[in-house]
């Protein structure tokens, strides 16, 4: 795999955004304003935004569109987060019923200056989600809590399906990239989560293009399975802002279907790996993963 920048300016032609702003687009970023809501996919500026809401699925992020934290990668806004949306909770249940998802995954801003991180709030949106859509699927995609383990707890005693949290990148570039976040807390965390609920599915992404290598990689692919991490998630980093991480390199699509290849012989259960894959993308399609793996 080449460590050199494939190209230093345009990005490459397989790095492909469908734009289209179809009907279920403008019904669903309706009920978005309606609601109050915030979503990942319009916060983080996500590539798939168009794909994603065009097949009616969505990533709500709760607890506010202001993170503590000011991550190198991220485009969500930072700074001192406003009071808790108790409410909050409620209104994303009642959008999950009223779009008739199968899966819904939820996630947060950082919210470092709650004694719990805000694992309390993730607890009762799950727990809405239950009474008013006790036929879907709830996938969480979490913060790090600061390591507090007891937070996990709080989530993982609602009962979601899946439980995944992003170690993002190679523990060499945290310092640069996740200055507030610590790998160990991240790997601990999902290791946690297991040790817990045996049966609950455990999820982890990484961005590459940030200047890591292949070796460090496979390291940390290594490192999750030691942890009884189920499924793998790799795409490109594309740099949101001219504030943010440059992007060192562009892998080529036979790069990703590489690490794929890869990983699943370390043992995931699935692994999305290609340049637009996203922590949160076709989601909704993991979930016959989730079924073999308890099967198994």
């Amino acid at each position: 795999m080449s460590s050199q920048p494939l190209s230093p300016g345009p990005i490459p032609s397989w790095i492909r955004l469908r734009v289209t702003e179809g009907e279920n687009f403008k019904d669903l970023k309706q009920m978005v304003r309606a609601g109050r809501l915030h979503t990942v996919c319009e916060e983080a500026r996500c590539p798939n935004i168009f794909d994603c809401w065009n097949r009616r699925t969505a990533t709500f992020m709760i607890l506010g569109d202001v993170c503590t934290r000011a991550c190198r990668f991220c485009a969500v806004t930072s700074g001192r987060p406003t009071e808790l949306d108790l409410g909050e909770p409620l209104r994303v249940a009642e959008s999950v019923a009223e779009l008739g998802l199968k899966h819904a995954v939820i996630t947060s801003v950082d919210r470092d200056d709650l004694k719990d991180g805000g694992a309390g709030i993730f607890s009762r949106t799950i727990r809405a989600i239950r009474r008013r859509s006790p036929g879907t699927t709830i996938e969480v995609l979490t913060p790090d809590f600061q390591g507090d383990l007891e937070s996990v707890e709080t989530v993982v005693e609602a009962g979601p399906d899946i439980f995944n949290h992003n170690t993002e990148t190679v523990p060499r570039l945290y310092s640069r990239i996740r200055p507030k976040a610590v790998y160990a807390n991240s790997l601990a965390l999902l290791r946690h989560v297991k040790s817990l609920a045996p049966h609950m599915v455990t999820k982890s992404g990484l961005m590459v293009g940030l200047g890591e290598t292949e070796d460090e990689l496979l390291d940390v692919f290594r490192n999750m399975r030691a942890h009884n991490i189920d499924v793998l998630t790799v795409g490109q980093y594309l740099r949101p802002s001219k504030k943010h991480a440059e992007v060192v390199r562009f892998y080529r699509p036979e790069e990703f279907v590489r690490l794929k290849e890869q990983a699943l012989q370390m043992g995931f259960g699935h692994v999305e790996s290609g340049p637009l894959v996203r922590s949160s993308y076709h989601a909704d399609e993991q979930v016959p993963a989730r079924k073999s793996l308890l099967a198994g």
